[in-house]
């Protein structure tokens, strides 16, 4: 593909798009974090990545496969300069208006990590199955359609769980505590834009606010309080550097009724203050 061409910030503009980018072109969008409304499916070919999926960072090497749910933030760090990755995306609108065999969702991965690395026979399999589509799509008439792309949708998502569950992806060590840190995890995801404090999701997830936190601290490193500001903050970043709603309107979707203070906790979190944030 043209190094020239950009993968979509946010949506895919078309149905569905295949294709790869080069390192260099995917360090362009570690600017800022980025909602990913398309369903993403990921082959890292070579070089390494480090990018925050949600609240978790991760780091991908050759012949890593992701998949990335609709819905979900993406903050890319690094890639390096040698990285090629293969892609194939599914807009928000094709996953809306057609009917699969099953749909992967957050729920359904929470508990794999969501990295699995192919072995080299496998991933060279996965990485000519991505370049027959990019023939296809690139044929003059294209022999791609909406009916064909809903099947290979439902090849990639099946092949992909497969994986997950025949390379035993399950995340095992602290079970317990990894269960209620991706529950956690799972909850800051759904309710950041209402639910601000800890203790509203200790008292949903039926356990003492003090063994919640200091379970996340454990699993993670960081404290409860800072996963749901990171949610936060990340959503307020996206929204300010890629739409033109109004720092108010902003902060309102995310849960503050005073746009002062919204003003405050982000300029104590990022150092400046929303409005130079995006003016940046």
């Amino acid at each position: 593909m043209d190094e020239q061409k950009e993968i979509p910030l946010l949506d895919c503009p078309v149905d569905y798009m295949v294709g790869d980018a080069s390192g260099k072109l995917m360090n362009e969008y570690g600017r800022f974090p980025c909602k990913i409304m398309c369903g993403t499916f990921a082959l890292m070919v070579r070089g390494r990545a480090r990018a925050t999926v949600n609240i978790n960072e991760t780091e991908f090497s050759e012949n890593d496969w992701l998949y990335i749910e609709p819905g979900s933030f993406l903050l890319i760090h690094e890639f390096s300069e040698d990285a090629l990755v293969y892609y194939v995306l599914f807009s928000s609108a094709f996953l809306e208006k057609n009917t699969f065999n099953t749909r992967i969702s957050f729920e359904t991965i929470g508990r794999h990590n969501p990295v699995v690395h192919l072995k080299d026979d496998v991933a060279k399999v996965h990485r000519k199955l991505v370049e027959v589509l990019i023939d296809g799509m690139n044929c003059d008439p294209t022999v791609l359609n909406t009916e064909k792309m809903v099947q290979v949708f439902n090849l990639l998502q099946i092949t992909y769980m497969e994986y997950l569950r025949k390379h035993d992806n399950v995340i095992r060590p602290q079970d317990r505590k990894m269960e209620i840190y991706y529950l956690y995890s799972k909850m800051v995801m759904a309710h950041y834009h209402e639910w601000h404090h800890v203790a509203q999701y200790a008292d949903e997830m039926r356990l003492t606010l003090p063994h919640l936190c200091s379970t996340i601290k454990q699993v993670s490193g960081k404290t409860a309080g800072d996963l749901i500001n990171e949610a936060i903050l990340t959503a307020a970043k996206s929204q300010l550097k890629i739409t033109n709603m109004q720092v108010k309107e902003i902060a309102m979707s995310l849960g503050f009724d005073n746009v002062a203070f919204f003003n405050r906790f982000f300029k104590a979190h990022v150092g400046v203050t929303p409005k130079t944030y995006r003016n940046s």
